[in-house]
């Protein structure tokens, strides 16, 4: 795959704006400011494809990107507190419909800061796409703040803070210096290779 061809589709904030899922889909989720933006820019190689804002939950609305025939979703952040009850409540109808409308949803990468243990946010969408039998990897952004040996303490950590981490796919990935871009890129490869 060439990464750097991917091209923006479309935005959009209420479930009935919601596209027909007519491509395999790749989705990214994680909560607000846990670096998901940059993340996406890392990947794909591009320095504004997902808009990187020091506020967090800034991204209100699912956006949509294409390449080769896969589509690419980024996902509103979870767990700010700073935003009102009508908000919230936009924000969970919004993702109910994305995951239950039946999409062609093949690989969901799921964003948690290293640094820190899962938040309770990011257990319970752990277990919902446990539960809804979603093929997900874990990113663990933020790796170059963390010294190799410091990162290693917190991938044990892991194993301990996530009920039944074995056999979970958790890759350090740091947007500044690229660490962990050859396994992710991989990854999603992978994905679009088992659609065809």
């Amino acid at each position: 795959m060439n990464f750097h061809n991917i091209q923006f589709e479309t935005s959009f904030g209420f479930r009935e704006q919601l596209p027909f899922s007519d491509m395999p889909e790749i989705a990214f989720c994680g909560r607000s400011n846990v670096g998901k933006s940059s993340t996406i820019n890392k990947i794909f190689n591009r320095k504004q494809l997902a808009r990187v804002s020091s506020m967090p939950g800034k991204t209100v609305t699912i956006n949509f990107f294409t390449l080769e025939g896969v589509r690419f979703a980024d996902l509103p952040g979870y767990g700010y507190a700073k935003v009102s009850k009508s908000e919230k409540a936009r924000w969970g109808d919004l993702m109910e419909a994305y995951f239950t409308s039946g999409r062609n949803l093949r690989l969901v990468f799921l964003l948690i800061d290293i640094r820190h243990p899962p938040s309770k946010d990011d257990l319970i969408m752990l277990d919902f796409l446990r539960e809804s039998g979603y093929d997900f990897t874990i990113i663990l952004t933020k790796a170059d703040k963390l010294s190799k040996t410091k990162q290693q303490e917190r991938l044990s950590a892991f194993l301990e803070e996530i009920p039944d981490a074995a056999g979970l796919r958790l890759t350090p990935f740091s947007a500044r210096n690229g660490q962990g871009l050859s396994e992710v890129h991989a990854i999603i490869e992978q994905a679009a290779i088992e659609q065809e």
